[in-house]
Formats: structure tokens, sequence, C-alpha cells
């Protein structure tokens, strides 16, 4: 697949960046990802022109590809280091991935609806980016290639599912919107022990709900 990447794009994403750094995103790693990723590539050809617009968009089976913002400030919140061994549940569109990957994150990603899980399969490998997919229910995580150094979570949940956390490493972090449908506020739970962990809030977001369960076709 050539990707259409043009000097434009590449502009567009320069002024997203210095837009997200006003915002509060001071991350040099966060930053020079989202600089590098080209998120018009995710979204659906109607919404091209909106795709260095820090909005959310709709990508198809009800849900949404993130806000640039709240791509970057959930990925400020993980520290993701290079090598970093990361559970994202609810892969969407797959930019998140992308830019996780693009920082140098081993990533493993779960997402339960089958369209999006089977088109980001096919499509990251083919504009260079490569993390593990799985098809499958995201409360429930991946206890088989467990544990991980950090989670990510990109959809609402009531409450932090148990069998997350217990996914972690000792010192390894989850940052998940929990909440309403209305709205969530960000946590970052850390592992300190065994049954031992902290959380942290910080502050308000909106995402489309995390569901349990898998969908089939």
């Amino acid at each position: 697949m050539a990707i259409n990447d043009t000097p434009r794009h590449q502009g567009m994403r320069k002024k997203l960046v210095e837009g997200l750094k006003i915002k509060g995103i001071r991350d040099e790693n966060v930053l020079a990802a989202i600089s590098k990723v080209p998120r018009h590539l995710f979204m659906e050809s109607t919404f091209i022109q909106f795709a260095y617009k820090d909005q959310a968009f709709p990508i198809g089976a009800g849900q949404t590809i993130s806000q640039p913002y709240t791509v970057g400030f959930q990925t400020q919140l993980l520290q993701v280091g290079k090598g970093d061994k990361i559970l994202e549940v609810g892969t969407g569109s797959g930019y998140q991935a992308a830019v996780l990957l693009e920082m140098g994150a081993r990533v493993f990603t779960i997402e339960r609806q089958k369209e999006l899980y089977a088109r980001v399969h096919q499509f990251l490998p083919e504009i260079g980016y490569n993390p593990a997919c799985f098809f499958g229910d995201g409360y429930k995580g991946l206890p088989g290639f467990a544990p991980f150094d950090k989670i990510i979570v990109t959809a609402g949940a009531p409450e932090i599912p148990e069998a997350l956390i217990y996914q972690l490493t000792f010192g390894g972090v989850m940052v998940i919107p929990v909440g309403n449908d209305q709205k969530q506020e960000m946590k970052m739970v850390t592992r300190l022990g065994e049954n031992e962990f902290k959380t942290e809030n910080h502050g308000d977001f909106i995402f489309v709900p995390l569901l349990k369960g898998t969908v089939n076709f």
C-alpha cells in the first residue's frame, strides 16, 4: 500500500502538535509520535479534511477515533518507555496503537468489534505498524500474555476491571476512563504489590462505553 502522506499532511500534523503543546501535552516523545503518525489514513475518506483538527470522529461500528488531545493525554500519563510491553483495550481505528509503536513500545491490542478488528489487523501492517492484534473481550484483557508494563483503556468503563489490574507488572501503570455513559474520570492505577494499588484522578473526559463480551460476524 502506497502511503499518501504529503508535505501538506506533515505541515498539518506540525500545526496539530503545536496546538497540543498549548493545551498542556509536554512529553516530547508523545508529541514526536503524533507528529509522525499519518492520522488521515485512519479516517473514513469523508472525514479526511478534518483529520488534523483536534476532534474525535466516527470510524464505524458505533466507535470513534479519539481526539488527538485525548490520545496525547492518556499516552503522557502512561509514561511510555522504549521496549515497554503495553496492552491496549479497544483497538478502534488503530491510531493509538500506532502512536505507541512510534514510541518504541511492544503493543498488544484487543478489540471486541469484529469489523474494526478485521480492518485494523490488515491495515496497520500495510502502513508499517505491527502490533499483536486480538479479537476478544477487553474486560478480560490478555491473561495468556500478561504481565504488562502498561495498560491503556480507550473506552469508558463503569468500574476498574479487576482482571486488568492483576495483569500489570509490579510498578506497572494502567490509564482508564471510569464513569457513566455521559462522563468519565481519567484514572491512573499503579500496581504497588501483589494486592496493593494506588489510584490517581486526572480530570473528566467523554469516551464511548467499554462493552463486555465479543461481537461475532
